[in-house]
């Protein structure tokens, strides 16, 4: 498995994976969208397949933020989501962004253990904040606890 930058020939597979993992997806404007303003997006490719894919961009100076990250089903459990992650994290360190933040459903135990697992903190709960009624978590983390 290996990461590499988003290509838009692997928008189809994005879109696959995206309505697979969320029970309100992006639209695949959005997802085509967001790669033509410059947000950050990199592929897990296994075996010339696309298996997972993580979006971030910066806010504001200082200010990192993760929209979406997600791997396929038939694929989860072999640390391809850490290692998007970990690059993700790796690439807003490089760029001076001393704080990334990520909104997560409240009620989706496993994703929020996992960004816990990283050290991110939950700051808040946002009532309603996705469209199916779902309360978010606004999730942040702090790259200066990151040696260099």
């Amino acid at each position: 498995m290996f990461i590499r930058e988003f290509a838009p020939s692997d928008l189809g597979r994005v879109y696959q994976i995206e309505v697979e993992s969320f029970s309100t997806p992006y639209e695949v404007t959005i997802l085509q969208q967001l790669y033509d303003i410059g947000a950050g997006f990199l592929v897990a490719v296994e075996d010339g397949e696309v298996v997972g894919y993580i979006i971030f961009w910066v806010k504001e100076e200082g200010l990192g933020h993760i929209i979406v990250l997600a791997v396929d089903k038939k694929f989860r459990g072999q640390h391809i989501a850490t290692r998007l992650l970990m690059m993700a994290v790796s690439i807003f360190k490089n760029c001076d962004i001393h704080r990334i933040t990520l909104e997560v459903k409240s009620n989706n135990d496993v994703a929020v253990a996992f960004y816990e697992k990283f050290g991110f903190k939950i700051d808040r709960k946002v009532p309603n904040y996705y469209e199916d009624g779902s309360d978010a978590y606004v999730m942040f983390f702090n790259t200066d606890m990151i040696q260099n």
